[in-house]
């Protein structure tokens, strides 16, 4: 069969069904800008070239097909553009709500929420531990109220939410579907995404609390909690972002975002889930970074590795189980302070690369994000970035425009081939919890980290404005000011809350909670979901758990 009847065969089987509930924009009738027309998908022989046919399925398939090296949709982009979900937060509740419905309006197609630090790591805004931090990285929440305000005028079963928070995540979920309630919404049409992903954590960004064992515990209820109840939610977004923020390298951020997605889908396994029944709701969160054919090839040779994984480690027989769906976020670790309008050219470049890589959605940094949180202005200019490239760049009218390069399908194969040697070091060394518990993750990246900064600072590697091309006496910029007052306010408010909620109610649905959590096969979610409800607050709750599970400290291998 050749590679035409192969996408005639493609078009039949796999492109008509989806095309018949969701045809594609302009019907179709796509072309380039001087009017040329544009295939869906192209094969080697469009180009003139020859390729055998069985060597083609395995390593590049069609588009919603196994390997899924081309995109996990039949039509991806010439359906609908990726969300774009800009990632916002910051002072209170009620403040982040103007910014979201703004976003909103400006034409934003999801929400994704940012959680101060005191959040991440479940204290409440008034506990010392939280002094100075309030609201200051991201949004302060508390309790059920703070959530009421949160989502105040915006109908939850109308967008789609991404929220980053990983120790605290059941919790914070709970929070999510008790809203819900109270907007009429039930669990089973909320759409969006919890991180959930505790191991990045203690390798790559240090918002943790439990010690692991406990941590994944709580990921595995809920994998079974949103299994049951929620099945347009994604349970977990297994994030390579923030170890490549901490340093790593493209092959790194595969192997290390994998190995911990093999663990989660092990751990689930193990308490009796049906792989077939939860891998479909895994999500990932890779880097978008400045080498922009460097990430397309990675973009493309996660998505083939995990399809083999699941397939040949986990045997899993549904072909949704084995399509990794994936959001993207430019680097901030690439944004410089100085010369900050320049960023403007980097967040394109690192958004091209995600949009060109096949990315479901997609958040664009702020050009002053080195400086401060985005001001209104920066956050639109990122907003209009995603726009602009959907709607003028032509990038989004074919799919997977660079199939064939010899340079990326090259960078595909040498991705997968080393990211796949890592993955077999880490099973030889026990498996991703015994490498995390060893400091092997963490002296890789240390290591990959340390190699760059030694080639930007011996200008080896140019970073524009920083080894080359400065500016002295740069002009400033505007910066979002912090509201120093926000702080007295969120602290007054959760004991506000605390004053008005009942209090026996609180204590004896903690103390349900604590008597779970001391189950060591007792679920957690619906404990925590009724502690939600009777506006328990985020601490409370974080505490009951920290007297059964302790808290992890990290340590330094020798």
């Amino acid at each position: 069969m050749s590679l035409h009847d192969e996408r005639n065969r493609w078009e039949e089987e796999t492109l008509a069904p989806v095309l018949g509930k969701f045809p594609e924009r302009h019907d179709g009738a796509l072309t380039t800008a001087s009017g040329l027309p544009l295939e869906r998908v192209y094969v080697p022989e469009d180009a003139g070239l020859t390729a055998d046919e069985s060597t083609f399925r395995e390593r590049f398939g069609f588009p919603g097909e196994y390997p899924y090296t081309r995109g996990v949709q039949p039509t991806m982009y010439r359906g609908r553009f990726w969300t774009m979900r800009q990632y916002a937060g910051f002072g209170t509740a009620e403040e982040s709500n103007e910014r979201y419905k703004y976003l909103l309006n400006q034409g934003q197609t999801g929400l994704s929420v940012a959680f101060d630090l005191p959040t991440q790591i479940g204290y409440d805004s008034d506990h010392p531990m939280a002094f100075g931090e309030v609201g200051k990285v991201g949004v302060a929440i508390d309790s059920l109220a703070d959530m009421e305000t949160l989502f105040a005028n915006i109908p939850l079963d109308k967008v789609s939410t991404s929220m980053t928070i990983n120790a605290p995540a059941a919790i914070l979920l709970a929070m999510y579907v008790a809203v819900a309630e109270k907007q009429g919404v039930p669990p089973d049409k909320l759409r969006g995404t919890i991180q959930n992903d505790i191991l990045k954590e203690y390798v790559a960004r240090g918002t943790y609390m439990f010690p692991p064992a406990p941590s994944m515990r709580l990921i595995t209820n809920t994998f079974a909690y949103c299994t049951e109840h929620m099945p347009l939610w994604n349970s977990i977004s297994i994030s390579g972002y923030h170890i490549r923020e901490a340093g790593s390298d493209a092959v790194q951020e595969v192997a290390f975002t994998l190995a911990d997605a093999i663990a989660y889908v092990d751990a689930a396994v193990h308490i009796g889930l049906d792989v077939d029944a939860f891998a479909g709701r895994l999500s990932f969160f890779f880097n978008a970074s400045p080498d922009l054919l460097e990430e397309v090839a990675k973009f493309r040779a996660a998505r083939r590795m995990w399809a083999r994984i699941l397939k040949e480690r986990f045997g899993a027989k549904n072909p949704r189980s084995m399509a990794m769906r994936f959001h993207a976020q430019t680097s901030g670790a690439a944004l410089t302070a100085q010369q900050p309008l320049n960023n403007v050219v980097r967040v394109t470049l690192h958004a091209l690369a995600a949009v060109l890589g096949g990315a479901q959605s997609l958040h664009t940094n702020s050009y002053d994000e080195a400086l401060s949180l985005p001001t209104e202005q920066a956050a639109r200019t990122a907003l209009r970035t995603q726009q602009i490239l959907a709607y003028e760049s032509g990038v989004a009218n074919s799919i997977d425009p660079l199939a064939g390069s010899y340079q990326v399908e090259s960078l595909v194969d040498e991705i997968e081939k080393r990211a796949t040697e890592y993955i077999a070091k880490i099973d030889a060394a026990g498996g991703m919890v015994r490498a995390i518990d060893d400091g092997m993750i963490q002296n890789e990246i240390e290591e990959s980290a340390y190699r760059f900064q030694r080639e930007v600072e011996e200008g080896r590697r140019v970073i524009v404005g920083i080894n080359k091309y400065e500016v002295a006496n740069e002009p400033p910029v505007d910066r979002m000011k912090h509201d120093a007052e926000a702080e007295q306010r969120q602290a007054e408010e959760v004991a506000r809350v605390r004053v008005h909620r009942e209090a026996n109610a609180v204590q004896t649905n903690l103390a349900r909670l604590e008597s779970a959590a001391r189950d060591t096969n007792g679920d957690l979610m619906e404990p925590i979901l009724e502690c939600v409800r009777s506006y328990a607050t985020l601490g409370e709750i974080s505490d009951t758990l920290r007297t059964v599970f302790g808290e992890y400290r990290q340590h330094t291998a020798v």
